[in-house]
């Protein structure tokens, strides 16, 4: 498959994509732990079925040392005993901010509340721009059929 469009050829794309990735390098610094935040962007991903970036974070989590069986069983999280409360916590809120129009309500005051269980503000708001973020790369990328399969680990950072 090709891509409609090459982000790399064009001016627009380099000035806006430019500050717009910034932002992406900068949620890796957050107080979120590394981790949760390759669960959060896969499973995102997978709900919009952006296969590129699928591709992107299934290898960066594997090469974090996320397991085999942690990244297969992430599409069936809430069933899967292989998850902690708080990566659970966090995958609800992703789940629940992606699907916005399935849900009617944004994230809910049960999620919500329990995600504040087990991360503070500042890893609240890293979560959420996280969401936000990958929503919007998965969109761009989704949009103009950006292929899979081919990312080296490392490559995007």
């Amino acid at each position: 498959m090709d891509a409609r469009l090459d982000y790399f050829a064009s001016p627009t794309a380099g000035k806006a994509l430019k500050h717009f990735m910034s932002a992406g390098r900068a949620l890796k610094e957050s107080a979120l732990p590394a981790a949760t935040q390759e669960l959060v962007a896969l499973r995102v991903s997978q709900i919009n079925g952006c296969a590129a970036c699928i591709d992107m974070h299934t290898k960066e989590a594997a090469a974090a040392g996320e397991t085999p069986v942690r990244l297969n069983l992430l599409v069936a999280w809430r069933e899967a005993t292989v998850f902690t409360g708080a990566e659970r916590a966090a995958l609800a809120v992703a789940e629940e901010a992606t699907r916005l129009a399935d849900a009617g309500h944004g994230v809910s005051d049960e999620v919500w509340a329990h995600a504040a269980e087990h991360y503070d503000e500042d890893q609240l708001t890293a979560l959420v721009v996280l969401v936000s973020f990958m929503n919007a790369v998965n969109r761009l990328n989704v949009v103009t059929r950006q292929p899979a399969g081919s990312y080296e680990v490392g490559r995007a950072h």
